[in-house]
């Protein structure tokens, strides 16, 4: 690190300023076996000084000392932070039982997710703070979206309630139970419900189809749906209850039900559409709150309690049932959302992923609720009715810290700055970002034009099975290099390794592997323990295997190049997606991009790109030999895109991901095959297979 901070000095001029020109060095790699970085980038951000002077963590030595700490006596580490961030019913006898790949923490210990969130704060100054302030759909330009406001008090009522009806309907610790709803408190309570009483619940992306809903029924035997009648969308109404009505008249290729452990249905009203309600089967929320009360004591669960199950995609079509437990999980999700985004009781945070996405368990409900937090939610889609919908909400709630994906970040960049610029978005402090690797240039946009170049931004990389964040800047201490996670997160051991499992060269690109077990990781995958080892524990023997291409420069900071799966081999070179990709929207008069595999006689693979515009650019035979041209300069002619499609939109899911499977048959002239239910706009799809190759 001395390294950089000699830089820093020397450059303290020009780093200062977010205006400085991308420089890229492009260079000749010969062919190998590991993923190859070919780009540099060498603009650093040093932490403003008066934020560090209020931050938790404020300065490198005071992050080194306890990243020190924390990786040569992971144990005591751990049981320290447990002991001060956690309130337990019991304690544990033994900090960590590891034999690779399980893991079990704090055995022996006894708590609760859901007293640990609202419980521990009713006695306190925070129990009158807003917990989750509500945003709905808005109807129209002219008719704004419902509000409502949960203090911790209130939301503590209304889960207890509901885990009253549950437990009125013979759920107990355990089962499985499937929720399925409108991003509304409603889904944040149902989910708080189920950690109080110990069911296990698997929340379902409201985008998903019947068929995924029957298929995630199977696989865990839930014994309950939550849902609701319908969502808001876009002005439209999604059906729901007909959606989960549809999943359980579904059968196996056996002939029998895949649903047929469901035993109850619980509806929520949220759109006031007719349903059918089936008789002893299906039952309304509201009406069911007529039956309890609000006295319901948190069950006393073990540490290792299954808390719940999040389906991710897996590489054989069949989903991965990833299972999370109790205190381990509460632990991670709690200590990063504290330092990572520097959370103060004053704060408004707004994370913009839904629900139904892990980033949702862990940094809308459990992290931000169990550090007492102020949690913004929102229904809608970000540019309806108008594309300036986030920037009226940060200014409405004054919103202080801002997690999204750059997916968002990218199509803001596209939509133009004017609708930012129509709000005050002073209130702002902090920016994050997750779910892929962010590109230097809309880091930079987004530090100048949503932070107003005074917020520290914390680019964030971690997965499903991580359970939280992995590696990430700390805001008050660490140098921020646009495109780079940085750093890893305390008790996190990640390392690069080639495809024999050595450690590859600092600088060098390889499979990003983690060598030490951490609280908040996956525990298996539901009833599949050999899936488990052969996903996640047979590339590396002993240590965890992320799936991602990644690089470490001279600092130690973390470039992910993106999935193996999507690393191409052209000619030779493993070169990763991300990295071209970022190359493109280095093009003034690129939106957005995205990079796909073709097969090739004669190189292996053909890089395909897909292209959005920014508005008033043209698209034209000149402007992709000159893309194509940039790329060579910023990469390397190896990296020169083969066939390069304009497109007015990419296929999106509603999450804003951009679906790659689907582009990858559309480059091979292949018909559109697997779920297109999760697209955010069908249309995308005919419009890019219909135009010229």
């Amino acid at each position: 690190m001395t390294e950089l901070f000699q830089f820093m000095s020397k450059q303290k001029k020009t780093t200062r300023k977010a205006s400085a020109k991308r420089k890229s060095t492009p260079k000749q790699p010969a062919a190998t076996s590991n993923i190859e970085s070919m780009m540099h980038e060498d603009r650093v951000f040093a932490p403003d000084k008066e934020f560090s002077k209020h931050a938790h963590i404020k300065s490198m030595t005071q992050y080194k000392k306890l990243y020190k700490q924390s990786i040569e006596s992971p144990e005591k580490f751990w049981s320290d932070q447990a002991k001060e961030e956690l309130v337990w019913f019991k304690p544990w006898k033994k900090t960590l039982q590891w034999k690779a790949p399980d893991a079990k923490w704090f055995v022996g210990g006894q708590l609760n997710v859901s007293h640990n969130c609202l419980d521990r704060w009713l006695e306190s100054d925070i129990a009158n703070r807003a917990a989750i302030i509500w945003e709905g759909e808005p109807d129209s330009l002219t008719r704004p979206g419902e509000e409502r406001t949960l203090t911790y008090r209130q939301l503590h009522r209304e889960v207890c309630r509901f885990a009253n009806i549950l437990k009125r309907h013979g759920i107990k610790k355990r089962d499985r139970i499937i929720i399925y709803m409108p991003m509304t408190p409603e889904a944040a309570i149902a989910m708080l419900a189920c950690a109080r009483v110990g069911a296990i619940h698997s929340v379902v992306f409201g985008g998903f189809s019947s068929q995924s809903i029957a298929d995630r029924i199977s696989d865990c035997g839930a014994k309950m749906v939550i849902t609701a009648d319908g969502g808001y969308r876009r002005g439209s109404i999604v059906p729901l209850k007909k959606n989960v009505d549809d999943a359980l008249l579904i059968k196996g290729e056996d002939g029998e039900l895949l649903a047929k452990s469901v035993e109850k249905v619980i509806v929520h009203r949220r759109a006031n559409i007719d349903i059918h309600i089936e008789p002893n089967r299906d039952f309304w929320w509201h009406r069911e709150l007529e039956y309890v009360d609000a006295n319901c004591p948190a069950a006393k669960l073990d540490s290792e309690h299954p808390l719940f199950i999040l389906y991710t995609s897996g590489s054989t079509g069949k989903p991965k049932g990833i299972l999370h437990t109790t205190a381990g999980y509460l632990l991670g999700a709690k200590m990063t959302s504290k330092y990572i985004f520097d959370l103060k009781p004053e704060d408004v945070y707004w994370c913009t992923a839904d629900v139904g996405w892990v980033t949702g368990h862990s940094y809308m409900v459990y992290g931000p609720l169990a550090n007492g937090s102020t949690v913004v939610m929102y229904e809608g889609a970000p540019n309806y009715p108008e594309p300036d919908r986030f920037w009226s909400i940060v200014e409405k709630y004054s919103v202080s810290i801002l997690y999204t994906a750059p997916t968002a970040i990218r199509a803001f960049m596209k939509w133009g700055e004017k609708w930012p610029k129509k709000h005050d978005l002073s209130s702002l402090r902090l920016l994050g970002t997750v779910g892929e690797p962010i590109n230097p240039e809309a880091w930079i946009w987004y530090h100048e034009v949503i932070g107003g170049k005074r917020c520290p931004i914390v680019d964030t990389w971690w997965q499903t099975e991580t359970g939280g964040i992995m590696i990430a800047p700390l805001p008050g201490a660490t140098p921020t290099k646009p495109g780079s996670a940085t750093l890893p997160f305390f008790g996190i051991k990640p390392e690069l390794v080639d495809d024999s499992g050595e450690a590859v060269k600092k600088g060098e690109g390889g499979k990003l592997v983690v060598r030490q077990p951490w609280p908040s990781m996956l525990r298996g995958i539901w009833g599949d323990k050999k899936r488990f080892k052969e996903v996640y524990w047979s590339e590396v023997p002993g240590s965890y295997f992320t799936g991602d291409g990644c690089r470490q420069d001279k600092d130690g900071y973390f470039w992910i190049v993106g999935r193996i799966d999507d690393v191409l081999n052209v000619a030779g070179h493993r070169i990763g997606t991300a990295e071209v990709e970022s190359a493109l929207v280095s093009d003034h008069r690129v939106a957005e991009s995205a990079v796909v595999g073709r097969p090739d006689d004669l190189k292996g693979q053909a890089i395909v790109v897909f292209v959005t515009l920014k508005e008033g650019v043209k698209a034209s035979e000149k402007l992709k030999i000159e893309l194509r041209n940039h790329v060579g300069k910023e990469i390397g002619p190896v990296a020169k895109p083969d066939d390069i499609r304009f497109a007015e939109a990419l296929p999106k899911t509603r999450s804003g991901k951009i679906m790659r499977r689907l582009l990858k048959q559309i480059a091979a002239g292949k018909e559109i095959q697997g779920d297109t239910t999760t697209l955010e706009d069908l249309s995308v799809l005919t419009r890019l297979s219909a135009s010229e190759e």
